[in-house]
Order: structure tokens, then sequence, then C-alpha cells
């Protein structure tokens, strides 16, 4: 069994997004995502994705334009196949996210 903090800074400079993979499940990935100044292309998951901004300031962008500015605390559940993207995090400070992926045959009750 392994100890790690969620906030533990890279003090250096971050040319991309970190990814942690924190655990793995039958159907279930959580992950710690650092990003400092970083924008992303277009995802389109199979996988929901349930993500929390614990530290930062973020905004996402959905198809269609939609925009969501997020701060500490703040989270959504982003559906399979919601085109979003990264359009912009904080450059000053780490902006830090958790992430719960997870099969939508898991969400509405049935086996994996």
């Amino acid at each position: 069994m392994m100890t790690a903090n969620l906030f533990a800074s890279s003090s250096g400079a971050l040319p991309e997004e970190v990814v942690e993979e924190l655990a793995r499940g039958q159907g279930v990935r959580v992950e710690r995502i650092v990003s400092r100044g970083h924008d992303s292309g277009w995802y389109d998951q199979v996988d929901h994705e349930w993500v929390a901004l614990l530290a930062g300031e973020a905004r996402l962008e959905f198809e269609g334009g939609e925009i969501r500015h997020l701060l500490p605390g703040d989270h959504l559940l982003i559906p399979a196949h919601r085109r979003h993207r990264v359009a912009w995090t904080t450059p000053e400070r780490d902006s830090v996210w958790l992430a719960v992926h997870y099969r939508p045959e898991l969400a509405e009750g049935r086996p994996a």
C-alpha cells in the first residue's frame, strides 16, 4: 500500500499535463491530472467521466459552444461521447483534477 498526496506539485515546468492513474477496477479508472496553462484537443470518450477540480481554475468547452468555468470544488459528469475539451487552465499555478472514468453499463446497473 502506497501513500501519496493529491496536491503534490511539480516544482519545474510542465510541458504537458501530468496524468497519473490512481486506481483501476472492473470498468472503472481513477486519475489525478495536473494542468498548468494547458489546453487540449477534443475528447470523444466511450466512458462516462466524473471530474472534479480540486485546485486551480479551468474552462471546459463542449461541442456546440457551451463553456463551463470551474473553480476548486466544482464537479460535473460528462456523459460518454459528449465531445469536450479543456479550453484553458490557469498558468500561474497547478490545476489539480480528479477524474473517474466508468463504463455506461455500470451506470445503468447492468453487469460489465
